[in-house]
């Protein structure tokens, strides 16, 4: 099934990704759809490609004319003018096609991870089936405690209703008892009195009822406050860095609703005592003694109420960034939250400091919601640095690096309704600004150690003195970013090889620690952190298919790989990622040496993506073939671990399934020889010495 066409299958909260990812200009919409099948077969090389590209932007241009005609027949008007209007706007990539290419791999990528984010939810409820219960259940409690305080709400409408008539009851036996002449006036005063007394005790139960109600709000602001809004916030920061948690704001958003307009109207009912005391009242008037305390009180919980529901929904982010909360000097980011909005970089004094461009402020609207909540979306912002002294940069006392500085992105509101003013604030989870390209690998450290660790989004000083993560958190945020890349996290077997890469062999990895300097701060060029996201962007972008379906064992040290091929037939191989070399990927295999019997493991020197751009990675596998005894060349590689014939495992990836023409042989056997009796030279080289040879057969 087509990308696009799964993409519409999926459900609401992941439609509404969608919907948010494509409320862009860089490509609309309305293209991706009517030209889908064309921009998913498209060769993704254009991207560094300049011929290709410009190849791409023309055959774009013609197939929207081609549209524009479509459109022409049909009588559709709008969609005309549309496509002719985004005609007009490609065209712009006539200087720059490449860009074009990297914009639309770039959508294509993210609808990529709205798809796995989408599976990978499906998973974890297929999966976690015992916390789901326990989850739903504390959701259904909930949902008894405010249609309860709808309840309530509805019954103190009804006594503010028989309140009023009861006053308006007294209040005309009152003044016709005025207009009365003297005997009459003394025979009504025990009537009148009796009224006055019903009507002192119907005020007194009413504002207990108020009382009561309030405690009901405030219980329930509590759990929506110190706990919805508190795991909310915890997925947020979770997903940042790759976890599959669900973060749709609609369920929360009903919620902090219905209690708020709960608030309101007990403001309401407490203007209508004021009202009834203005026309009827009396010594030691209950109402007069309490009302004040009451406003204060309802006054207090709501506004507690509203600082809370205003959040940032959508972290900020730039496009093509490797990740959310790492953003770049003079590129556009973009951020969104749920409210006439002012934003504001914060920063701490020593550190540098960030103008923020673009369009600052914007008016709460519903236009830009796609779900009927108020938001506020920016979506074209850029940081500049300020200049600080002759240097240009701030100073700290503090040795921090660039991508160990946090900022927070405050955004400002007034929030004003039926004579309540209050002022809002939210702040963005901490980013890292950098101003090269090069500083992102150590920047997105930063954010996923952060959003590891700490739970204190305020905490600006967190890499000051940054805490060390146990193995367990660390394993499964390693495991995330398999996640959130490939669809496929990491085994036990494969966390286990990364734990003894950096504990050494231990009975139990649990009370373990890693150090922020080992994962990631230690001034040398392969810290942990850069030999695995090597591994990442490799997998990512050159072996995501073999990774998905579990063909490469990858996470395996030397040792066990040896102890597991030893136990397997001749020929068995299995794949695994250097421990030496970054981003790269070797494979090994068993071999009983016919001529002394010995049980043997070999092991080629390993691939990277200088080799991986050349010649597919499975093409590698099915073409290599070494030299046996009498110049024989043979492919060694049989049965892929554990028993899994080669073809098998592999043959659907095969650029071509039939083999054995001469040419086909020539070329495993110029390429395995010269892979491996010239190991000291660039691969790359050796590729281009080995296709001229072959072109010679």
């Amino acid at each position: 099934m087509a990308q696009w066409d799964r993409l519409g299958q999926l459900p609401a909260a992941f439609k509404q990704q969608l919907l948010e990812l494509y409320d862009r200009d860089s490509l609309p919409m309305d293209v991706r759809h009517y030209l889908a099948v064309w921009i998913e077969n498209q060769e993704l090389r254009a991207a560094r490609d300049h011929d290709l590209a410009v190849v791409l932007l023309q055959v774009l241009l013609e197939n929207l004319d081609i549209q524009h005609s479509r459109f022409v027949q049909e009588e559709s008007f709008l969609l005309q003018h549309n496509i002719r209007r985004y005609k007009q706007n490609f065209q712009r990539y006539l200087d720059e096609p490449c860009d074009l290419a990297r914009t639309i791999l770039w959508f294509l990528e993210k609808e990529n991870e709205i798809l796995m984010s989408a599976d990978l939810t499906e998973q974890v409820q297929f999966l976690q089936v015992e916390p789901e219960i326990m989850e739903t259940s504390s959701k259904q409690d909930l949902e008894r405690k405010m249609a309860g305080l709808r309840n309530e709400m509805q019954c103190m409408e009804h006594t503010m209703i028989c309140l009023e008539e009861q006053q308006d009851e007294f209040d005309f036996k009152y003044q016709t008892h005025k207009m009365e002449d003297e005997a009459v006036k003394n025979d009504q005063i025990k009537v009148l009195q009796g009224l006055v007394n019903r009507l002192d005790e119907c005020r007194k139960s009413t504002l207990s009822d108020l009382n009561k109600l309030l405690d009901r709000t405030e219980d329930l602001v509590d759990i929506l406050v110190k706990k919805e809004l508190v795991e909310w916030q915890r997925r947020q920061q979770k997903t940042c860095i790759g976890a599959p948690d669900d973060v749709c704001l609609d369920q929360l958003e009903k919620w902090f609703t219905c209690v708020a307009v709960c608030l309101f109207q007990v403001r309401e009912f407490l203007s209508k005592l004021e009202e009834l005391v203005g026309k009827v009242s009396y010594e030691n008037d209950p109402v007069k003694a309490q009302k004040p305390a009451l406003q204060r009180r309802a006054d207090t919980v709501l506004k507690d109420l509203l600082k809370s529901s205003f959040v940032v929904e959508t972290q900020p982010s730039m496009p093509q960034g490797k990740g959310p909360l790492v953003l770049r000097t003079n590129v556009q980011f973009s951020v969104k939250t749920r409210s006439k909005i002012l934003i504001e970089l914060s920063h701490l004094i020593r550190y540098r400091r960030f103008n923020v461009l673009g369009t600052i402020t914007k008016a709460l609207n519903m236009v830009e919601s796609q779900s009927g909540g108020m938001v506020a979306d920016f979506r074209h912002l850029n940081l500049k640095e300020q200049k600080s002294g002759g240097s240009g940069k701030g100073v700290s006392d503090i040795p921090l690096s660039v991508t160990e500085e946090l900022h927070v992105i405050c955004f400002d509101t007034v929030f004003e309704l039926k004579g309540l003013s209050v002022g809002l604030q939210a702040s963005s989870l901490p980013v890292v600004i950098i101003s090269n390209s090069s500083q992102q690998q150590s920047a997105w450290a930063s954010i996923l150690w952060f959003n590891m660790l700490s739970q204190d989004t305020k905490d600006l000083m967190f890499f000051a003195n940054s805490p060390a993560a146990t193995w367990p958190q660390f394993g499964e945020m390693l495991s995330w970013q398999f996640l959130s890349a490939t669809k496929r996290g990491l085994n036990d077997a494969q966390l286990e090889m990364i734990a003894h890469r950096l504990f050494g062999n231990q009975m139990n990895y649990d009370t373990c620690t890693v150090a922020w300097s080992k994962f990631s701060k230690e001034n040398t060029p392969d810290t942990f952190w850069v030999w695995f996201d090597g591994i990442l962007v490799m997998v990512k972008t050159f072996l995501e298919d073999l990774w998905r379906e579990g063909l490469i064992m990858g996470f395996v040290s030397k040792g066990k790989e040896k102890s597991l091929l030893k136990k397997k037939q001749s020929g068995t191989f299995l794949l695994r990622f250097s421990e030496s070399v970054i981003g790269g990927i070797t494979f090994s295999w068993f071999v009983i040496l016919s001529i002394l019997g010995q049980l043997n493991v070999k092991t080629v020197q390993p691939f990277t993506k200088d080799d991986l751009i050349q010649i597919p990675f499975h093409e590698i596998i099915r073409n290599f073939q070494i030299f046996e005894p009498g110049n024989i060349p043979e492919n060694p590689l049989l049965y892929l671990y554990p028993n899994i014939p080669k073809d098998k495992a592999f043959g659907k990836y095969y650029s071509e399934k039939s083999g054995g023409t001469v040419n086909n042989c020539v070329s495993k056997y110029f390429f395995c020889s010269l892979h491996t009796y010239f190991k000291n030279l660039p691969k790359s080289l050796i590729y281009i010495y080995y296709c001229c040879m072959v072109q010679l057969y």
